[in-house]
């Protein structure tokens, strides 16, 4: 792993922990929900499944191709490949439009994986967590994992991003999922301040409704500005967050807290493969 590599993993690994740490503390003092399941398990679950994506992403980056986002936007520098190595822009204009346009590929594929049969298979494993906090945020198929990093560094190809605008970007991409994931009470007028910005976990909850109609909405993880501008935008769920109903109702036994379930889900074809509308 080249030097580069070792502390870019370092310094998103402690920031990750730092996040990680404080969200599960303010979940114990203001939760917004009844838990439905004990932590101990789903959180061991949770973050083994984390860490198999993180050392797959790992793996990745120990090939002489650039199959980390960083990596890659090492890899165009060096060769001046891309859209800002090739058009005269400001260095501060780059730096802002990565941030912008990767956030955008981010919630696309979101959407995408809700869309496609063959990754909403994959992308399940995320949506069958029985409760949400903040190692929901961790939970997503390491093949998931995988199939987002390519994407992340075709965009930043595509772009010549600077690198440490895609630096800020995953740091940004993990804390911000964490934050909104979060089993967290804010008060009301904070969350409507917020969320005019920045996706809050009351907005992200609805996202985890049983309720395809609700499922199928907020899908950012950072700014809140795609989904209302492409119409996904719920502000609230049917029934209020503390009766919602999180998951996959398919699956409303112990299989999401195991670690061998959650990571053959995908394999599993006695279930119907996208979730079903449920009449208005």
């Amino acid at each position: 792993m080249l030097p580069f590599q070792m502390n870019e993993a370092l310094l998103r690994f402690l920031i990750f922990a730092a996040v990680l740490v404080l969200f599960a503390a303010l979940e114990m003092w203001w939760p917004r929900r009844a838990r439905s399941w004990p932590r101990t398990r789903r959180w061991a679950t949770n973050l083994a499944i984390a860490a198999l994506g993180s050392l797959l992403v790992r793996l990745l980056a120990l090939v002489s191709l650039p199959l980390t986002a960083v990596a890659a936007a090492i890899f165009a520098e060096h060769r001046e490949w891309g859209l800002f190595h090739n058009v005269a822009v400001p260095a501060v204009i780059a730096f802002a439009a990565t941030l912008l346009v990767l956030d955008f590929a981010i919630w696309l594929q979101h959407l995408v994986t809700h869309k496609v049969p063959v990754l909403w298979r994959l992308h399940r494993v995320h949506h069958a967590d029985p409760d949400i906090d903040v190692s929901t945020a961790t939970r997503f198929h390491p093949v998931e994992i995988g199939l987002s990093m390519l994407w992340k560094v075709a965009v930043v190809l595509a772009l010549g991003a600077p690198a440490a605008a895609v630096l800020l970007f995953e740091v940004l991409l993990n804390a911000c999922a964490m934050f909104n994931h979060a089993n967290l009470a804010l008060p009301s007028a904070l969350d409507r301040a917020i969320r005019l910005l920045v996706v809050t976990p009351d907005m992200h909850r609805v996202h985890h409704s049983v309720l395809r109609r609700e499922h199928d909405s907020n899908y950012g993880f950072n700014l809140s500005l795609w989904d209302r501008l492409f119409g996904t935008y719920r502000a609230e769920p049917e029934a209020g967050h503390e009766a919602m109903r999180i998951g996959l109702d398919d699956y409303r036994d112990d299989g999401p807290t195991r670690l061998g379930w959650s990571l053959a889900l995908p394999l599993s074809s006695n279930r119907r493969v996208l979730p079903k509308e449920e009449p208005q």
